[in-house]
């Protein structure tokens, strides 16, 4: 056993200055978020008006009570398109990964609560991106549909990628994943597709109306007359076309009988259930509010942060004496291997050359990977070029690259640069990623990009024999740092997708034996795939 001895003064000023900073910043994404939630309760009345269910009600009355839930992409398209606030960011969806019926499963609902439920461009890219995860997780999923469709203000946007995942769907099904979808309101044209692609649909007699043409665009296309419960109701998709497996007669109903799916599914049967014991780490979670600078300058230690996140705060650290700006070694969360890669600075060609092995040490092994990032990106300089830096650095993308091993990142503090390909960034591919609400992910640090144009442009106006001028080189820096600074915030990047989420870094822990537990259930989990799936005769 190696236990890590944390050097912290809990309670010192540096700490409680620390801690009040990314308090506030943990506060202002939960107020965005509660936005969101206060806006869909807003159409509570009307909901109950018409006998249904709020979206988040029906969520809550989906999952089996008091189980883990961890929601994905809860902010996507924050300030992005119609949103000015974060009332209307989500993309339309609420989901996540929870239980259902005992069965880890995927789970989608339509926030029909708002603009019902109509999804903008980033709706569709985090659809893309749940699909994703369900796939490489052997995810069940279940999606909870009431939806307009695509938002027309963005049709163009929306069109090609929507079909993507219809096709993922059909994919899925062939890849023995099962779909269930319970049809609780709208579900037009492309809509209809969503529930027509699944294995499993229930309609809620009265409520649903799935279908291609709705009644105004079918007399324009070609003059009939037909009523909605004609086209598309509940009943006539149940007991004439057969779209519909099931039939309930309410929303509640409607949840009900998708739990009895999961009962029956003999999902759950055909894994080995994860019976592990381990020990807690042994300081206190709350003490990585007091860790992390506030001043994202300030050096930071994130071996401090392991001693907060594994079991029993036990790290064995592989080639300590060799470069300590890159720290690799081995630990258990939640009783689950997994080794550990993190920065306390740039990364060397040594520290690059120290991962790499690292990395390939992992995959002989079949050792997950767990990515804390901290770092300023590459060495730049004469000493770090001479030494191979893109050499070694480009070995090290490459073992992130072509790694089969599960991989998590947390975007702890700082990630510039090609920096954050080597920290296994979104565009590396890891099965989960998410930030921290202080973290910063950008090309350079904001600062930097400013002086950068600024010396750019000044060298541009002494060739042409220009006197520099400091008034347009000053707004030309201020502005590109301000830029760049907003966005890099952790706020911004998970509204691109850039995540799977912002957590509170005292929750760190416990996401991550959850995301360790799906990654465990999914390696030891062999699907039963067929040709083209289940197809509805």
């Amino acid at each position: 056993m190696t236990i890590l001895q944390s050097e912290i003064t809990v309670g010192s000023e540096v700490f409680e200055t620390n801690k009040k900073a990314l308090l506030a910043q943990i506060e202002e994404v939960r107020a965005v978020q509660q936005k969101g939630v206060e806006r869909s309760y807003a159409a509570k009345a009307k909901f109950e008006k018409r006998g249904k269910i709020l979206p988040y009600e029906r969520v809550r009355l989906l999952l089996d009570a008091d189980s883990p839930f961890v929601e994905l992409c809860g902010l996507v398209g924050y300030n992005m398109h119609d949103d000015k606030d974060g009332s209307d960011a989500g993309g339309g969806i609420i989901s996540g990964i929870g239980f259902v019926n005992g069965v880890r499963c995927l789970v989608t609902a339509s926030n029909s609560a708002i603009k019902g439920g109509t999804m903008a461009p980033m709706g569709v890219h985090k659809t893309l991106r749940l699909q994703q995860i369900a796939m490489k997780q052997k995810l069940p999923i279940v999606t909870l549909a009431e939806s307009g469709g695509a938002n027309l203000n963005y049709a163009a946007e929306v069109f090609t990628h929507g079909g993507t995942t219809f096709a993922n769907q059909a994919r899925m099904s062939a890849m023995g994943i099962p779909q269930i979808s319970v049809v609780h309101g709208n579900a037009t044209a492309g809509g209809a597709y969503q529930p027509g692609l699944s294995d499993y649909v229930i309609t809620v007699r009265k409520q649903t109306e799935m279908l291609l043409a709705g009644p105004p665009l079918l007399l324009a296309a070609t003059g009939e007359v037909a009523t909605a419960e004609e086209l598309g109701g509940a009943e006539m998709h149940a007991q004439v076309a057969g779209t519909a497996e099931y039939l309930a007669e309410n929303d509640a109903d409607g949840i009900r009988l998708a739990r009895e799916i999961f009962e029956h599914l003999n999902w759950k049967e055909q894994t080995q259930s994860l019976e592990v014991d381990y020990k807690e780490p042994r300081y206190s979670a709350e003490e990585l509010l007091g860790i992390i600078p506030s001043d994202p300058k300030q050096p930071l230690d994130m071996k401090e942060i392991i001693a907060r996140i594994v079991d029993d705060s036990d790290f064995f650290e592989f080639k300590g004496e060799y470069d300590s700006h890159t720290v690799c070694g081995w630990s258990k969360i939640g009783g689950l291997h997994i080794g550990i890669i993190t920065n306390n600075g740039p990364i060397t060609p040594q520290g690059a050359a120290k991962a790499a092995q690292f990395i390939h040490l992992c995959e002989q092994t079949r050792r997950p990977l767990l990515f804390l990032h901290n770092t300023t990106g590459f060495m730049v300089g004469t000493d770090a070029e001479q030494n191979g830096i893109i050499k070694h650095g480009s070995k090290l993308i490459q073992a992130v690259a072509n790694t089969t091993v599960p991989k998590i990142s947390i975007i702890a503090h700082g990630s510039y640069g090609a920096g954050n390909y080597a920290m296994c960034g979104r565009p590396l591919g890891p099965d989960f990623i998410f930030a921290w609400p202080n973290s910063h992910v950008a090309v350079m640090g904001a600062a930097q990009a400013g002086k950068v144009l600024r010396i750019v442009a000044e060298g541009k106006q002494k060739a042409s024999g220009m006197e520099p001028n400091e008034q347009m080189l000053d707004f030309l820096e201020q502005s590109t740092a301000a830029k760049l600074e907003s966005q890099s915030t952790a706020l911004f990047n998970t509204a691109m997708l850039h995540d799977d989420g912002i957590i509170d870094p005292r929750d760190t822990r416990k996401v991550l034996i959850f995301l360790l537990e799906t990654i465990y259930e999914a390696e030891n989990r062999d699907l039963n795939p067929t040709r083209f799936g289940v197809s509805r005769f």
